[in-house]
């Protein structure tokens, strides 16, 4: 049976969202050691400022604790040059909704969680020529999951967003310092691809996973799924983000997962 979402399960993985985006963000704050940027509780979700131009710059997990007031948020982000940005599940309150919308919100985006009911272990599943493999050599995943990342995959929705490399490398070093764990593939022996995974309150959050140009439409991605899944033991839900209608939606719910709901994603400029 397809995995159903209610609220209840929608506000659990928006909570760990908003924790990893806030935990990431202080990593951010750690690595620079400037005291810019700021991590602000907002109605149950958070508020972050990593950097400039640092997809840890959001609201998240608004909707479940009541209808925010966000002129402490506005005035947070103005103060550093940059707009507000929500995420804003389709299970949440509606009446934040309507509060964003008439107080100068535009809607720019949307995105999918999709999720997977985890039960006994998984088998790991990889095609001909595909080796994936737990690594320490941070500059390595780095470099790989920059350059995927820096020709995205044509399919579906393009997102309303794109980050320079060095963007790239930085946040998924803060991803590193909270406790992702890093994946390579390799296609033939040569490096192909890369992702990660954390864990959090029992949900194992699958992020970053990107395919270089040559290895892409190989298996790299099933693979890397595949592994993560194997490896989530003591987690009862897998979740991943996508883009609308692109390749890694497609990847994803080819393993079983089912989409769960949409976020709307809503800025303001201040």
């Amino acid at each position: 049976m397809p995995l159903f979402c209610d609220i209840a399960l929608a506000e659990r993985i928006e909570r760990a969202e908003a924790r990893l985006m806030a935990e990431a963000c202080e990593a951010a704050h750690r690595r620079r050691g400037d005291g810019r940027g700021f991590v602000l509780p907002v109605a149950g979700g958070s508020a972050s400022f990593a950097e400039p131009d640092s997809p840890f710059n959001k609201v998240a997990g608004l909707g479940f604790g009541g209808v925010p007031v966000l002129d402490e948020v506005e005035a947070a982000f103005a103060e550093h040059g940059s707009p507000v940005q929500v995420e804003l599940s389709q299970l949440a309150d509606p009446a934040v909704g309507e509060q964003l919308t008439t107080h100068g919100y535009r809607l720019v985006s949307f995105e999918n969680v999709l999720g997977l009911a985890l039960g006994p272990p998984r088998d790991r599943v990889t095609p001909d020529g595909v080796e994936v493999r737990r690594t320490d050599d941070v500059g390595l995943w780095l470099a790989v999951v920059a350059d995927s990342f820096a020709e995205a995959d044509s399919q579906g929705v393009a997102s309303h967003e794109a980050f320079p490399r060095e963007t790239i490398e930085n946040a998924m070093r803060d991803f590193a310092a909270v406790g992702v764990r890093r994946y390579l593939a390799l296609r033939n022996g040569q490096v192909a691809g890369g992702g990660g995974f954390r864990v959090t309150d029992g949900i194992a959050q699958l992020t970053g996973a990107a395919t270089l140009p040559a290895h892409r439409r190989h298996g790299v991605q099933t693979a890397l799924l595949s592994t993560r899944l194997a490896d989530a033991e003591g987690c009862d839900l897998a979740v991943v983000t996508t883009q609308p209608g692109s390749k890694s939606q497609e990847n994803v719910q080819r393993q079983g997962f089912d989409l769960l709901y949409t976020r709307a994603i809503l800025i303001k400029d201040v």
